[in-house]
């Protein structure tokens, strides 16, 4: 009898979690599309030569999936209530493993598979060190992060290297080829990765145990959520896509510079806080990380657009961040 009242409470509470996120979803996405196309509006309005055309929206679709699929695979692990700083520094390894197994083997499938395992396995490493040896995500992916980094100058001898073999290839097409000659496909992968995230975050039980485990720990512990396993498997998939994310990115520019990735850290962050996700834990939806990418992809090109310098970028970044928190903690306050 006890066992059956626990089990209809576990029920309870997480239909009401889930009933109190879907409405803050549903705020959420519609502000974030409101806020995009105010920005949208106002550089048209500014340079409607640019903005109504054509190429910028192409150069969209070829740059900002990089930042989109790395943002996607962070919002799990901010919603977890953790933080990983790593992720740049292992889709530069990741990126010179696929680019060095390309020259020596000449076979880019199976450069791709190893350079995917590498990165879960970075990523695997992190949750390990957070979970099993109790040290904050915060400090382990800091030393995560210049352990990759240097590993890729120790490797690579500070030397970059060319992919150009690897053009016209089926793999090349596949990954970052034309649509039609007019589609970026690295754009329909991010596409395809956000439903897939969004599928896991809303219609999957994993996706419910890392907003518990986000939201509060001991309580999720209670209701037997393994909140272990779900920390160590958001750690694990962002390092998998942060290796997808940085093929995607030495195939689309052909070459692979010892520096690759180093300028995703902050616009990443930004796009998920900017998207409603909260650093606080519990908070988050995939939709408004998306959104979130584009704002932030946009806001360089249209400020340069507008006549400001592109000095300004880094001053937009850092206000939307502490803006973003401060707000996510005033509505926690309230609820």
């Amino acid at each position: 009898m006890r066992s059956l009242t626990i089990k209809k409470q576990k029920r309870e509470k997480i239909k009401t979690l889930k009933d109190y996120l879907k409405l803050s979803e549903f705020r959420l996405q519609w502000s974030m599309v409101a806020v995009l196309a105010i920005i949208l509006a106002v550089f048209t309005i500014r340079n409607p030569r640019v903005f109504l055309s054509f190429r910028i929206y192409y150069s969209f679709m070829s740059i900002i999936p990089f930042m989109a699929i790395l943002a996607l695979a962070l919002t799990p692990v901010i919603i977890c209530k953790e933080m990983d700083l790593s992720f740049p520094s292992i889709l530069g390894f990741s990126a010179w493993m696929f680019t060095s197994l390309c020259a020596s083997t000449g076979n880019p499938t199976l450069a791709l598979i190893i350079s995917l395992i590498t990165g879960l396995l970075a990523g695997l490493l992190n949750g390990i060190l957070v979970v099993k040896v109790g040290v904050p995500s915060l400090i382990v992916t800091i030393g995560t992060m210049f352990f990759w980094r240097g590993m890729i100058m120790v490797c690579s001898g500070g030397v970059g290297k060319t992919l150009v073999p690897v053009k016209g290839t089926i793999l090349f097409q596949s990954l970052v080829g034309r649509i039609g000659g007019v589609i970026p496909a690295q754009a329909l992968w991010a596409v395809g990765l956000a439903f897939l995230f969004w599928l896991i975050l809303n219609r999957h039980k994993f996706g419910t145990h890392i907003y518990f485990t986000g939201d509060n720990i001991e309580s999720a512990r209670m209701m037997g959520i393994p909140v272990n396993r779900v920390k160590i498997l958001v750690f694990a998939q962002l390092g998998f896509f942060a290796a997808f994310a940085g093929i995607l990115l030495v195939l689309e520019a052909l070459y692979h510079w010892p520096t690759t990735g180093q300028g995703f850290l902050l616009p990443t962050i930004a796009s998920v806080f900017l998207g409603g996700t909260s650093a606080f834990g519990g908070m988050g939806t995939i939709f408004g990380t998306f959104i979130g990418c584009i704002i932030i992809g946009a806001l360089e090109a249209g400020i340069i657009s507008i006549g400001l310098m592109g000095f300004w970028t880094q001053v937009f970044y850092g206000l939307i961040i502490v803006i973003s928190v401060g707000i996510h903690t005033i509505l926690r306050r309230r609820t």
